[in-house]
């Protein structure tokens, strides 16, 4: 037997986007600015939980294995379990899932499961030709040899490479992410206005939500050691308008892509936290649960066209648990792009697609927009890789218990070619 595991709290930073240098905030700073709060307002002492699982991607030379650093710092003591998981845009959503299925099993009762990243802080990297070149020079013997060792250097060698553009390209395919979302957008017949129009509905939404408090309680101010604070998601662009958004150029599909940095994903820090609990532990201190974790899901499919990887993992999901999508009143789609968004709705209601990949009798259906990523989403307020699986199913748990709504799902694609989905119901 099973037993249900509960979300009973969560929060988050506010998400900032990714300027010109290093943010002020490292993925551990992120990880302790959010989770002291959360901590602090518990009936229990920070001890008390059974381990942390936090998702990473990027993580810094200083920081290995954050979980345990940022444990540490959020004085949760010295015994206190701790370590990172990463499957890239999951990796927030593995956190939770994992201590879903140690809690689930009855080998814990209570965990902080989180997702930190800062990808203002990704490094430069050497390349390969230049790496080669300083081995050279070390292991060269004597003065002739040093001096016919430097004679070999090349402008090229010293011309660092951005980690994070190596990072968000897929290895097997040779494909960066925005390519494979031109892919996705060209399967479907996703056109640029249909794009832009996505993206300023995105901004409005997280507009309207910051207008009307309802991220409250969820985004936690940060303060930085230079006692700056930061109270808000702020990539969003209350002011966007699909002319504005019509007049940029493609980014990874020059001339005619659909892809810009206007309906794209924002290159964003942030930390998330959620709360993992047992029925035990709900009644040993008083709880009182927002939700519960009803069942997950990760699938895999070509990594050229990754973004329709929450069709997969969704409709798996679902028909594990003898739903359709119909029966899901909330959902929260993590928006690594316009195009990839629109996409998996678009395959969502092709009946081709259905039958021969989803193994479907016919099309899925169609989800309402009213339903789907109603406080906006990563257009607006960006994707901090690590961290955003975390958030959205953090943030989904907030939306249903608002909008009085009892069964949603949170899903997102996975650069490598997967696709995560989780089904909550609130209680």
């Amino acid at each position: 037997m099973t037993r249900p595991v509960y979300i009973v709290d969560g929060s988050r930073t506010p998400f900032l986007k990714a300027r010109s240098g290093p943010g002020p905030f490292t993925p551990v700073d992120l990880a302790v600015q959010c989770g002291r709060p959360l901590l602090a307002r518990q009936p229990f002492a920070p001890d008390a939980f059974d381990q942390v699982i936090l998702g990473c991607v990027n993580v810094i030379a200083d920081e290995m294995n954050p979980a345990r650093v940022a444990a540490l710092r959020l004085g949760m003591g010295e015994a206190m379990v701790a370590f990172t998981v990463q499957i890239n845009c999951g990796s927030g959503m593995q956190s939770i899932d994992t201590g879903y299925r140690y809690i689930r099993e009855g080998n814990a009762d209570l965990i902080l499961a989180g997702g930190a990243e800062a990808l203002s802080h990704a490094p430069l990297v050497w390349p390969q030709n230049g790496v080669r070149w300083f081995a050279g020079l070390a292991t060269a013997k004597g003065v002739l040899g040093k001096v016919a060792a430097i004679a070999k250097a090349r402008p090229a060698y010293f011309k660092p490479v951005i980690g994070l553009e190596r990072g968000l390209t897929d290895p097997i395919t040779d494909l960066n992410m925005g390519q494979t979302a031109e892919k996705v957008g060209h399967l479907f017949g996703i056109t640029r206005a249909q794009a832009d129009a996505y993206a300023v509905e995105s901004h409005r939404r997280l507009a309207h939500a910051q207008e009307q408090g309802w991220l409250k309680g969820e985004v936690e101010t940060a303060f930085d050691r230079k006692g700056n604070f930061y109270d808000h998601d702020d990539g969003v662009r209350a002011d966007s308008s699909v002319d504005k958004l019509a007049t940029l150029k493609p980014v990874f599909e020059r001339p005619w892509g659909q892809v810009t940095a206007g309906n794209s994903s924002q290159i964003t820090d942030g930390a998330s936290w959620t709360i993992l609990a047992s029925e035990e532990a709900v009644a040993r201190h008083g709880l009182t649960p927002k939700a519960v974790i009803v069942d997950s899901q990760w699938s895999a499919l070509d990594p050229s066209i990754m973004g329709l990887g929450p069709v997969l993992s969704s409709n798996d999901l679902l028909k594990r648990n003898n739903m359709t999508i119909q029966d899901i009143e909330t959902w929260e789609l993590n928006e690594a792009f316009a195009t990839q968004v629109l996409g998996c709705l678009a395959a969502w209601k092709d009946e081709k697609f259905c039958r021969e990949v989803l193994g479907l009798d016919g099309a899925a259906g169609e989800i309402d927009r009213a339903r789907l990523n109603v406080d906006g989403g990563a257009i607006s307020l960006g994707h901090p890789v690590g961290t955003s699986g975390n958030r959205i199913v953090l943030h989904l748990v907030n939306a249903m218990k608002r909008l009085g709504t009892k069964r949603g799902i949170a899903t997102e694609c996975i650069g490598g070619g997967l696709g995560g989905a989780m089904l909550i119901e609130t209680v």
